[in-house]
C-alpha cells in the first residue's frame, strides 16, 4: 500500500490532479469559517445551542451534513452546494418528462453545456430564495446587529443586498470549486466537497466520545461505557463493510456479440457482461428520504402548539428521530426514493436499442422490447434488494444512536448515512487513481490481485 502511494506521486499527470484536488478542498475548508458581515456570531452561537435537539436542530445537522454548509456559524458557505445539486436534480427530472430538454440532452456535449448553463441559473435563483428565508429568520431571532435591521426583511436594504450577495456568491464558488476538480483534479468535485464536510466533522464526534468514556460504570446519563464503545466499533465496521459491498455489487447481464463475415474472416462473437449496480440510486435515496422526514416534526410540532389535542401531540411525539413511526416512515421512503430515482436513471429501451444498433444481444432474448423489458424486470429485482441493504445500513446506527442515548453528531458520524457518502466516494476517487496507474503500467491498490472490482450477485 505504501509502496502505491509513492507510485501516484511519480506519475506528474497524477500527482498534479491529486494536489490541485486537495488544494481546492482546502480553500473550501477556509471559506467554511469566513463568517457573513453584520452577524452577531456569539449571540447566535448561544441560541442555536450547537445546533441538536428538536426539529430545527435536526434540520441545521442534517443540513450541514449533507450539503457542505455551515447555517449554524452564518459563514460565507452558508447555503453549501445545496442549491446546485436541487438544481441539478431539477433538470434531470425535466428532461425525462420535457421533449425540448430530452431534446437538447441527446445533443451530445453541446447540450450538455447548454443543460449545464440553465442549471446555473436556477442555482443562482434558489441561492436567492435560501438566503431571503434564512437572513429573515435570523433577522426574527435578533442575531443580527441592531444598526444593520429595517424593512427590507427585517433589514436595511443595503445590508440585506450585501447579506444575499455574499452567500449566494459562496454557493456560486463552491459549485465553480466542483466544477474545477472535475476537469483538473480526480473526482466529483460535488460530492468531494460533501464528504470534506462530513470528514471535518469526525474528529468531533470522536472527541465527544473520548471525553464521556466512564470504563468503571457510573450512572451518568450521557456516560459511554465499554459495552457502548464496542457496539459503536462494531457498528462502524459494519457498515463500512455494507457500504463498500452495496456500492460495489453488480449484477453482470450475459451479452452476446453476433458474429460477422468479412472474406474469409469471422469477426465478433465474442461474450460479455452488461454489470448493472445493485444500488443504481447511490446515496441520494438515504439523502432524499433523511431530508424529506425532518419536515414532518417540524409542522406536527408547529401545528400542535397552535392547536393542541391528543392526535397531534401523537404524531408531534412519533415523527422524531428513531420512534417506531419514523422508522418505519423512514424505510418506506428509502425504498419510494431508491425506485424512483432508478426509474429516472436508469433507461432500458435506450440501452436495449444501443446493444441493438453494436451488434449485440442478450441469448435467449430478441433484440428490442424483450431486451428492454427483461432488463427492467431485473433493475426491478435488484433495486429492492440494494433499497433493503441500503434501509438496513441507514436505520440500524439510528436504532441504535437512540437505544444508548449517543447525541445525532456521534451517531450521523460513526455510522449511517455520513460514513456511506465517504466511503462510496472515496471508492470512487480509489478507482479513479487504480485506473491511472493501471493505464502507466503500475500495480493498483491490490497489488498482484489486481484492480478493484464489483461484487458479483
Amino acid at each position: 500500500m505504501f509502496s502505491t502511494f509513492l507510485n501516484i506521486f511519480k506519475i506528474p499527470e497524477l500527482r498534479n490532479k491529486l494536489l490541485f484536488t486537495i488544494g481546492m478542498l482546502a480553500i473550501y475548508r477556509i471559506g467554511f469559517y469566513v463568517p457573513v458581515p453584520g452577524v452577531d456570531q456569539v449571540r447566535m452561537s448561544a441560541g442555536m445551542g450547537g445546533g441538536g435537539g428538536g426539529g430545527l436542530g435536526d434540520l441545521m445537522d442534517y443540513f450541514q451534513l449533507f450539503t457542505g454548509g455551515n447555517l449554524s456559524q452564518s459563514t460565507i458557505f452558508g447555503l453549501g452546494i445545496m442549491p446546485y445539486i436541487s438544481a441539478s436534480i431539477i433538470f434531470q427530472l425535466l428532461a425525462t418528462v420535457v421533449p425540448a430538454l430530452e431534446k437538447l440532452s441527446q445533443e451530445g456535449e453541446t447540450g450538455r453545456k447548454k443543460i449545464q448553463e440553465y442549471t446555473r441559473y436556477a442555482t443562482v435563483l434558489l441561492c436567492l430564495v435560501n438566503a431571503i428565508f434564512w437572513m429573515k429568520y435570523l433577522s426574527s431571532q435578533n442575531f443580527i446587529f441592531p444598526r444593520y435591521t429595517g424593512s427590507f426583511f427585517g433589514m436595511s436594504a443595503s445590508y440585506g443586498l450585501m447579506a444575499l450577495t455574499v452567500l449566494t456568491t459562496g454557493t456560486v464558488f463552491l459549485m465553480w470549486l466542483g466544477e474545477q476538480i472535475d476537469e483538473y483534479g480526480i473526482g466529483n468535485g460535488i460530492s468531494l466537497i460533501i464528504t470534506a464536510g462530513i470528514v471535518a466533522q469526525l474528529p468531533n464526534a470522536v472527541i465527544y466520545v473520548a471525553s464521556h468514556v466512564d470504563l468503571k460504570g457510573a450512572a451518568q446519563a450521557d456516560s459511554i461505557d465499554a459495552t457502548k464503545i464496542i457496539l459503536l466499533i462494531g457498528m462502524f465496521i459494519g457498515v463500512v463493510a455494507g457500504a463498500i459491498l452495496i456500492t460495489q455489487g453488480q449484477r453482470r447481464i450475459p451479452i452476446q456479440q453476433a458474429k460477422q463475415t468479412r472474406g474469409r474472416r469471422v469477426y465478433g462473437g465474442q461474450r460479455h457482461y452488461l454489470p448493472l449496480r445493485v444500488n443504481h440510486g447511490g446515496v441520494m435515496p438515504i439523502i432524499f428520504a433523511s431530508s424529506m422526514l425532518i419536515f414532518p416534526g417540524i409542522i406536527f410540532s408547529f401545528v400542535y402548539n397552535v392547536w393542541p389535542n391528543a392526535f397531534w401531540d401523537f404524531l408531534r411525539q412519533h415523527s422524531s428521530n428513531g420512534q417506531y413511526l419514523y422508522v418505519v416512515t423512514y424505510i418506506l421512503a428509502v425504498y419510494f426514493f431508491a425506485y424512483f430515482w432508478t426509474t429516472v436513471q436508469f433507461r432500458p429501451k435506450e440501452m436495449a436499442n444501443n446493444l441493438r444498433d453494436y451488434g449485440s444481444f442478450i441469448p435467449g432474448l430478441r433484440p428490442g422490447k424483450r431486451t428492454a423489458d427483461y432488463l427492467e424486470r431485473v433493475m426491478g429485482r435488484i433495486t429492492y434488494v440494494g433499497a433493503g441493504f441500503l434501509a438496513i445500513i441507514a436505520i440500524i446506527p439510528t436504532l441504535v444512536a437512540d437505544a444508548m442515548q449517543i447525541p445525532f453528531m456521534v451517531s450521523a458520524f460513526l455510522g449511517g448515512t455520513g460514513l456511506l457518502i465517504v466511503v462510496s466516494v472515496t471508492l470512487d476517487v480509489v478507482q479513479r487513481i487504480e485506473a491511472g496507474l493501471i493505464m502507466r503500467n503500475y500495480k493498483g491498490f491490490l497489488g498482484d490481485e489486481g484492480p478493484i472490482k464489483g461484487a458479483r450477485t
